[in-house]
């Protein structure tokens, strides 16, 4: 063990960017080719257990991070089950432990991002987890019929109900800043991963952060997005890979990414036909995309990459972290330490 984490310490320095189960699933595949991950996370969630704490005690939300936390965390399989616990019963009914855990922690500590560094000891974290910005901000949507969405979890829904398209998100208070931990991983990394995770509510807030953008374009590392496989109602309804990547390239700049790793494994008829009921397909990548992203000098890396977990789809973490690390120049050397 020792060994191989010393092994994992020389391992490409990556930074992933995103939020959701999308992100926290890439982050169990990436611990086990590198220690050096950094995970900057969405705090615009203001639904579910998280946004009761947020409401109730003034905190950021803390659901996403408690994810990427646990999928980082080098704890017994008992004390992650603990912490995923939702109580079903009372007046605690629907609110994880973890959840409560963090929300403690903030008060001892004073501080969020004190919490989350100190819960990351507590779990043993490989590498960091942190907020994209420590100010309370609420996410809006531009629909294209017109209309404006307030809140994270009211986008999809709202949207659905509406048929109308996202234009484009922003969010208040318009002034934010990243903190000062997650600028300095990104000036340093080798790769800056966007994604997977829902496009609109986890992926791009982090991009609209005060000088986010900038902080990765100037960086050296090599930009990689990482889009679901699978669209999602009332947020990415009929979007191909081209038009995951418009959305990113709209709310930063056209330049931006250097490579999008695409899904081209075809998925069981009767595995898609419970997302069918939701009008959630697969995320397609045509040929007028493929020239699109040519174009745009946007490297595409395809490869089959689902997995399939009690009917649910997902990435198959494993198989899209050796894409990731085939893309840095430290992987010769480590494939060599390794045989």
């Amino acid at each position: 063990m020792a060994y191989r984490n010393r092994i994992l310490s020389k391992g490409p320095k990556i930074v992933a960017i995103g939020g959701g189960t999308g992100l926290s699933i890439l982050l169990r595949g990436l611990k086990e080719y590198t220690s050096n991950i950094t995970a900057i996370v969405t705090v615009a969630d203001d639904g579910g257990g998280s946004g009761i704490l947020r409401e109730d005690l003034g905190m950021l939300p803390p659901g996403d991070i408690r994810n990427c936390i646990l999928a980082l965390a080098n704890t017994e399989p008992d004390m992650e089950r603990i912490l995923q616990y939702r109580f079903k019963e009372g007046s605690l009914k629907g609110q994880n432990f973890g959840n409560l855990f963090i929300a403690a922690m903030n008060e001892i500590y004073g501080s969020f991002e004190l919490a989350i560094k100190e819960t990351s000891n507590v779990l043993a974290v490989t590498g960091k987890v942190l907020p994209m910005t420590l100010e309370d901000v609420v996410l809006y949507a531009v629909l294209e019929n017109g209309n404006v969405v307030e809140g994270e979890s009211n986008i999809p829904l709202k949207n659905k109900e509406a048929s109308s398209k996202i234009d484009r998100v922003y969010m208040e208070p318009k002034i934010s800043y990243p903190v000062e931990e997650a600028v300095e991983a990104i000036e340093e990394a080798d790769i800056i991963v966007l994604g997977p995770g829902s496009l609109y509510t986890s992926v791009i807030p982090n991009l609209l952060v005060n000088d986010m953008v900038g902080h990765i374009y100037k960086s050296k590392a090599k930009k990689v997005y990482l889009p679901n496989v699978m669209t999602q109602p009332g947020e990415t309804d009929d979007y191909t890979v081209f038009d995951h990547v418009e959305a990113i390239l709209k709310h930063s700049r056209k330049d931006l990414l250097d490579y999008v790793i695409v899904n081209i494994e075809k998925i069981p008829e009767e595995t898609l036909e419970k997302y069918k009921e939701d009008g959630s397909k697969p995320v397609i990548l045509t040929e007028e995309d493929e020239k699109r992203l040519n174009n745009l000098n946007i490297k595409m890396i395809k490869s089959n990459l689902i997995e399939v977990k009690k009917d649910y789809i997902r990435h198959d973490s494993l198989k899209a972290s050796e894409l990731i690390f085939n893309l840095s120049v430290r992987k010769d050397k480590l494939k060599k330490a390794y045989s």
